[in-house]
């Protein structure tokens, strides 16, 4: 593993098309972030989506451009870094949605967060499969409410969402090779 990892988000619209990605580089010795990237493309963004208001509630910088300019200058950023690996949350969708991505070594946050074995964090009352994954109510907003971030309110924009997954990682307390590869 590199000395730096990536936390990447996508909001798609309505036709399932990448509206937005954020990404937040980090270092694996303590989560801390070290650069991020906001991007909204606006062509795909015109459709709208389930999450198009919240979009653009941000204090990041926001990037905008084509799909191609979009994946080359997050290619750049994260080739910059040093990065071989990138974090999501059900990242099997963000990876499904950034085919020109797959170079890289994609892990999944949720199959360790929604894990009973592996987060502490969950609450015995809650039911959970024989696997140990929580039935229901395993998303980022109340991952992060049984991760002691009491009152917390999902905003559903990628840089953001992307933010808060890195919160979860730090929380749980994991080296980032304890996650599962997809």
């Amino acid at each position: 593993m590199s000395r730096r990892f990536a936390v990447i988000d996508t909001e798609t619209n309505w036709n399932n098309n990448v509206m937005s990605i954020g990404v937040l580089i980090a270092r694996c010795k303590n989560f801390e972030r070290t650069d991020s990237r906001y991007y909204i493309l606006p062509q795909e963004e015109k459709v709208g989506g389930m999450y198009s208001k919240s979009m653009r509630q941000t204090n990041h910088e926001i990037i905008t451009g084509h799909r191609v300019e979009v994946i080359d200058d997050l290619k750049i950023l994260l080739n910059s870094n040093g990065v071989d690996d990138l974090f999501a949350y059900n990242a099997s969708f963000d990876k499904n949605h950034l085919p020109e991505l797959s170079d890289f070594c994609w892990h999944d946050i949720m199959k360790v967060a929604a894990y009973k074995q592996h987060n502490p964090c969950i609450p015995d009352h809650l039911p959970c499969c024989k696997t140990g994954r929580l039935k229901r109510g395993y998303g980022v907003e109340p991952m992060l409410q049984m991760l002691g971030v009491e009152d917390y309110c999902e905003t559903h924009n990628a840089v953001i969402d992307a933010r808060d997954e890195l919160r979860i990682m730090k929380k749980l307390g994991y080296e980032i090779d304890f996650y599962p590869e997809i």
